[in-house]
């Protein structure tokens, strides 16, 4: 579906003629077009990223745009974007870029680069809201990037390639303490017989730049990447990241024990659903030697799609919604151990948010369960896991219109 946006009395979309001179007028002028997906329009802003003007939604607004809007986000109390938005994660309509808090480190000090111990469990369960872990700043590039979203339309088009493509332009007008997230962010490329020695000459001249240190304090990146292997090593771990087979990242011993037990449900999922993808966020350094070294890591497990999942329940809810439209809810900084829902439905009269209640739910859990959907302004449908099989899902509305995208 392409999205329209009324501005001084005229309708513009991505394919009128003079959109982009529509853009540098509103930008230029500091005027605010409307998207036309509701009845008298929904505000939104134009920045200029990387020398182009893009349309974009203001903050906080995603949930008021209509449910087949490429503006659309679900209620942030549906994810754990509400616990990060506003303090981790802060935007600026002037400029169009977003800053965002971290809770690691993206350099260290020292004239020697070796894997930390700590931090890897923290950054994965850890919460005050006020900064992004490391799977909350990935959650939030792969809900930037879109890689949430889904509909029929875009089975078979989710490539690696793809995937990389799009998160690094939703790192482009990110910022860190001021740096820009892209150029922090490592992601490798595709791999190919043919580019090989090009390919790595630009990620030689990447890690090289990591090798520099300036007053004793080396500089560390964001390594995003799908996990192929971790094998033993001489001395600790080598992680084997797929496109990238000439090459390893090493983790030490205690790291290692430490990933391998707050993430054993995600290695043991891995390890027994053929088509699934294991991700790795971490932090990396490289030594003098040229020895890239993990500093803290996370793991995400995601299926053929680049969909995250938790566990094969939300796996099945998946599948099942795979001839359907909607939006991948995520954790960010939140524990297992609070309700979010799975995913909301977007193909319905109104959305309908998606809760699975485990089996081994908690009365705490439950509590806060029934907190949510009660504060919650959308439908509602709950498979309780103790209950039986999945329930009959909520039918598409009859006008539905699956939108093209990635």
């Amino acid at each position: 579906m392409t999205a329209s946006y009324s501005f001084q009395g005229r309708t513009y979309s991505d394919d009128t003629p003079d959109f982009a001179a529509f853009l540098s007028h509103a930008y230029g002028n500091n005027e605010r077009p409307r998207c036309k997906c509701r009845p008298g329009g929904i505000e939104m802003y134009v920045a200029k990223v990387g020398g182009a003007h893009v349309i974009k939604r203001m903050p906080n607004t995603g949930a008021l745009h209509g449910s087949s809007c490429e503006s659309f986000e679900p209620p942030a109390e549906t994810s754990g974007l509400a616990e990060v938005s506003g303090s981790a994660i802060q935007t600026d309509v002037k400029t169009g870029i977003t800053t965002l808090k971290f809770d690691f480190a993206l350099s260290k000090s020292g004239s020697r680069i070796a894997p930390s111990t700590g931090g890897a469990e923290k950054s994965a369960v850890k919460s005050d809201g006020k900064k992004l872990t490391l799977r909350g700043a990935l959650h939030y590039l792969m809900d930037e990037s879109g890689f949430t979203r889904w509909s029929p339309a875009m089975a078979g088009k989710r490539s690696w390639y793809v995937f990389r493509k799009y998160m690094l332009q939703a790192a482009y007008d990110k910022a860190v303490k001021g740096n820009s997230l892209a150029g922090n962010l490592f992601m490798p490329e595709s791999f190919s017989v043919d580019r090989k020695p090009e390919i790595d000459q630009r990620r030689m001249e990447v890690f090289n730049q990591l090798r520099v240190t300036e007053k004793s304090t080396r500089k560390l990146m964001i390594l995003i990447g799908e996990v192929k292997e971790i094998l033993p090593a001489r001395l600790g771990q080598k992680l084997i990241v797929k496109h990238m087979p000439d090459s390893f990242f090493m983790i030490d011993d205690g790291l290692h024990k430490k990933l391998a037990k707050r993430f054993s449900a995600e290695l043991g999922l891995w390890g027994a659903l053929e088509g699934t993808h294991l991700l790795v966020v971490a932090t990396f350094g490289v030594a003098d030697t040229g020895i890239a070294s993990i500093e803290e890591a996370s793991l995400v497990l995601t299926n053929e799609n680049w969909i995250p999942f938790e566990s094969t329940d939300e796996k099945d809810l998946i599948d099942a919604l795979s001839q359907r439209r909607f939006v991948k809810s995520l954790r960010y900084n939140m524990p297992s151990t609070k309700p979010i829902a799975s995913a909301v439905l977007a193909d319905t009269d109104t959305p309908v948010a998606m809760y699975i209640v485990p089996a081994n739910a908690t009365e705490e859990f439950e509590n806060e369960f029934v907190a949510l959907q009660d504060e919650s302004q959308l439908d509602s449908w709950t498979w309780n896991i103790a209950e039986g099989p999945m329930p009959e899902l909520p039918p598409p509305a009859s006008d539905s219109r699956m939108r093209e995208s990635i």
